[in-house]
């Protein structure tokens, strides 16, 4: 069976133990797996690239990054990549990790969902972003071996139904504040799942704006 090669390990530290132990109790499985595949998929990533990223902060943000859909950590007004930021950074803040680290994690999971910005960032915030996007859309699926792809699922398993199960999750997180998926990807989902959403307007929010008369 493939392995996960030590250079793209979860870090043996104190800290990647904490995370691993507080996310397993805030979140499912399909999301705590989801989030640690990220980790991996990112690391590999960062190694592709020839990018110097602490791995620390790069497990820090992956498996924080989909916390804002829980109950218990999601709010009713912000859109839950930052709820998820938020979660972070807090958590870091109280490990007595540097305020520029902790900042550099609150970036990387508030613009998860951002296609085309984070991987021109800090290489925490793009290789998250890079996990998020092998692991869920299979974007760069090939540039990961069969042995890479397979060393990951093996390690943490996908559910038998993961594309229905990842919308729905991304589903229950977000139904009750539609408001917040204006302008990013979760719009997509509430839409699959409610036929008669109607979607925000940018071009509406201009022509509808009092500052213009």
């Amino acid at each position: 069976m493939p392995k996960i090669t030590d250079s793209t390990a979860i870090p043996d530290t104190r800290l990647s133990r904490e995370i691993t132990e507080y996310i397993r109790d805030n979140e499912t499985e399909l999301l705590f797996n989801h989030s640690s595949r990220v980790y991996h998929f990112g690391a590999m990533a960062g190694r592709q690239r020839g990018l110097t990223f602490d791995s620390e902060l790069l497990y820090a943000g992956a498996m924080f990054h989909d916390l804002g859909l829980m109950p218990a950590h999601g709010s009713t007004t912000e859109r839950f990549e930052v709820d998820g930021a938020f979660a972070a950074r807090d958590f870091l803040r109280s490990r007595g990790i540097p305020e520029d680290d902790t900042y550099t994690v609150w970036t990387a999971i508030a613009l998860h969902t951002t296609p085309g910005v984070p991987v021109h960032m800090h290489p925490v915030v793009a290789l998250v972003t890079a996990g998020v996007e092998m692991d869920v859309l299979g974007l760069s699926y090939d540039q990961y071996s069969d042995e890479e792809r397979e060393a990951v699922v093996n390690a943490f398993p996908r559910t038998p139904k993961f594309k229905e199960d990842i919308i729905q999750a991304f589903y229950d997180g977000i139904k009750h504040r539609p408001d917040t998926t204006f302008g990013n990807v979760k719009a997509d989902v509430v839409a699959d799942k409610e036929p008669h959403f109607c979607r925000g307007n940018f071009c509406d929010v201009i022509r509808c704006s009092q500052w213009f008369g």
